[in-house]
């Protein structure tokens, strides 16, 4: 449906100025922007559209009353911000009681700013508010200003320009949390944030004594972390070490920071842990489960520590994975799953097995109810991708005209009846994961070629859209049907076909592993509720009698049938339903079979040749391309009673004489000049 893959989603971003959007924006592509396509737009551009069924991040409570009419069955997250701790040094260096002119556009983000300032510790200077149309009784000579210089009064004699306020950590996780996107990138945004903390902390620390307080600030906020986090420099002095870890580690009311590791960590498997060079481990400490997680900061050298608790972040997982569920985007089956013993399947198993750990596509091929969709979840299952979602899209029980909108999605206006807000499709709701294209056999020319764009260039225009989405996709295609025998009818793209079959499973009829017959019985009478029936060893031995050209499916209908109609509790062989119940070969097949060999031992008449190379001579004034398909289509309408097989073996003899050429793909039969020739000498 490898990474902790998932869907790439879309997140609205919504600011009161552009230079906002501009540094939000960087900041979110930045961080998530790999796996969420990200809109902004800006209050003051006047640009904002209606907005429906969105994931829509604001930047403040401000821009809540300017764009709530806009809003429509929206998830909305409204920021937490945080001062940029990259430019503050100019103010950690101001000296206590300095007065400095906060300059913004709004009353509201004047003060919301000023608070921010002061809950990271910079609470030792007096902030004075300022906005247009603000009087000003008192000449400051310092201004603070997140970007708005222009707005600086002219009696100003320093500007500090701090740049607009970041997303707080919070709000970035939340969005993670909404947009159910993988613990790796969770864990990613985490570790950078706390790199910058602990980059901070030196920078204030070296820069003023008077940094205390604010140090002390950012240990809260590490605090705040779900994690336990541990720094340990290369002295394996611990530098950072918060709140959380001393409740995972049962070590609290000891000062931890300064102290060596060996101090302070008397679990033997983590002090080991710290000191080497592994990254992942799990382990149990005081009772609990524990993930850990570690890397180190090339510049100096310092190993910062996660550690998880592994109970928590398995139910996290087993929320995110009923999510899945919910909207039916989740594998059910494992290879456990497929009943049988036969040497085939397992043969087939352990290739499906070894297929699953590549991340190329796959072509399934087998007979109807051999298991193809159970073979691809269980690829998936097995897959670097199982933790994404997987989708599974039957072909033919699709509409042929929502095939598209379906896979590639639409955007608004593409069509009457289009849902306002357009529709995302179902390859970027796999994005991440696994996409199942079940009976690709069935699919019409003009949506092959969008599915070739994606295998190759990794990427969709959705239906009346102009914006190129990139999609991250395992392709999995099964069919029951001869797509080689398409391709040579001009009905299946062979291009797309190669593209399709980079990696190839082939599944066995049930017919060829009979021995697993007893035990797919037994367990479908399981699976059904009834494990107290038995069944007659004679039935056993009629049940393998039979070719099964439903196979497994058509077993578990009869097995059904079965116990429905047998008295007590043992199947006997006349519950066994009469041959009609069962399925035959089509018609097509039989006749194929009956006819394909004698007719290479008789002479076909020269009429019937002369008939066949009317009709392609017919539809090639069309300028039609001419499959065998068309040339029997035709041949019905003039009263000619040939199959497609015989069309086939005329065809060949036509072809030997030199009277027409047969090419596989779209450009299939054409006459010749030599056939022309011979039709003209027999008229």
């Amino acid at each position: 449906m490898t990474m902790e893959a998932t869907e790439k989603r879309t997140l609205i971003l919504v600011t009161g100025s552009e230079e906002t959007k501009q540094t939000l924006m960087e900041q979110l592509e930045d961080s998530i922007g790999e796996l969420v396509t990200i809109r902004a737009f800006a209050v003051e551009e006047n640009v904002i559209p209606e907005l429906y069924n969105e994931t829509v991040l604001l930047s403040s409570e401000l821009v809540v009353e300017e764009v709530s009419g806009f809003l429509h069955d929206c998830q909305v997250i409204v920021a937490s911000r945080i001062v940029n701790f990259h430019f503050v040094d100019q103010l950690i260096e101001l000296r206590a009681g300095t007065e400095v002119l906060y300059v913004n556009d709004y009353p509201e983000t004047v003060n919301e700013a000023i608070e921010s300032l002061q809950q990271v510790g910079l609470d030792h200077l007096k902030y004075y508010p300022f906005y247009p149309g603000k009087k000003m009784m008192k000449r400051v000579a310092i201004a603070v200003t997140p970007g708005e210089v222009e707005l600086v009064p002219d009696f100003v004699e320093r500007v500090i320009n701090v740049g607009p306020r970041l997303l707080d950590i919070s709000t970035v996780l939340e969005v993670c949390e909404v947009l159910q996107l993988p613990s790796y990138m969770t864990k990613r945004i985490s570790n950078r944030f706390i790199l910058r903390i602990i980059e901070l902390s030196r920078r204030i620390a070296s820069v003023t004594q008077e940094a205390t307080q604010l140090s002390r600030h950012l240990m809260q906020v590490v605090d705040g972390v779900h994690d336990g986090i541990l720094a340990v420099d290369t002295s394996e002095t611990i530098t950072v070490f918060n709140g959380i870890l001393e409740t995972l580690l049962s070590v609290r009311g000891k000062r931890m920071v300064g102290r060596h590791v060996s101090d302070v960590i008397m679990n033997e498997s983590l002090r080991t842990f710290l000191l080497s060079e592994e990254t992942e481990a799990y382990m149990t400490i005081e009772k609990k489960e524990l993930m850990v997680h570690a890397f180190t900061v090339d510049a100096d050298g310092t190993k910062v520590v996660t550690i998880k608790n592994a109970g928590e972040a398995l139910e996290m997982e087993k929320k995110r994975k009923r999510e899945l569920m919910k909207k039916g985007y989740i594998a059910k089956y494992t290879l456990q799953d497929i009943v049988g013993r036969n040497e085939r399947l397992e043969e087939t198993k352990r290739i499906a097995q070894k297929l699953a750990k590549s991340d190329l596509t796959i072509l399934i091929e087998g007979e109807s109810g051999t298991g193809k969709e159970l073979f691809a979840s269980s690829i998936h299952r097995e897959s670097p991708r199982r933790n994404g979602p997987f989708l599974a899209v039957n072909f033919s029980a699709l509409p042929e005209d929502l095939v598209e909108s379906e896979l590639f999605g639409y955007e608004e206006g593409a069509f009457t009846g289009a849902r306002k807000g357009g529709r995302i499709g179902l390859f970027e709701q796999a994005n991440g994961g696994t996409i199942f294209l079940d009976e690709i056999g069935d699919v019409s020319v003009k949506v092959q070629a969008r599915l070739l764009r994606v295998l190759q260039e990794k990427e969709l225009l959705r239906i009346g859209g102009d914006e190129i989405i990139p999609v991250d996709v395992r392709v999995i295609a099964a069919t029951n049907r001869n797509l080689l025998d398409m391709i040579e009818d001009g009905a299946f793209r062979e291009d797309l076909y190669h593209r399709l079959k980079v990696l190839f499973l082939h599944l066995p009829p049930l017919r060829q592993r009979k021995d697993d017959i007893d035990q797919l019985v037994r367990y479908f009478i399981h699976q059904a509720e009834q494990s107290q029936v038995r069944v007659h060893p004679f039935v056993f031995e009629q049940l393998r009698s039979y070719d099964w050209f439903g196979n497994v499916r058509e077993l578990k209908n009869t097995i059904d049938y079965m116990l429905t109609v047998c008295d007590g509790d043992e199947i006997h062989m006349k519950d066994i339903p009469n041959e009609s119940f069962f399925q035959q070969r089509s018609r097509l097949s039989l006749v194929e079979e009956v006819s394909a060999e004698p007719e290479a031992m008789l002479t076909i008449p020269e009429e019937e040749l002369r008939n066949v190379l009317e009709l392609v001579l017919e539809l090639s004034v069309k300028q039609e391309s001419i499959s065998r398909k068309k040339v029997m289509e035709l041949a019905r309408v003039r009263n000619l009673a040939l199959t497609e097989q015989q069309v086939r073996y005329r065809l060949e003899i036509l072809q030997e004489r030199g009277y027409v050429y047969i090419q596989r793909g779209r450009m299939g039969t054409r006459i010749t000049e030599a056939g022309k020739a011979y039709l003209n000498s027999v008229i």
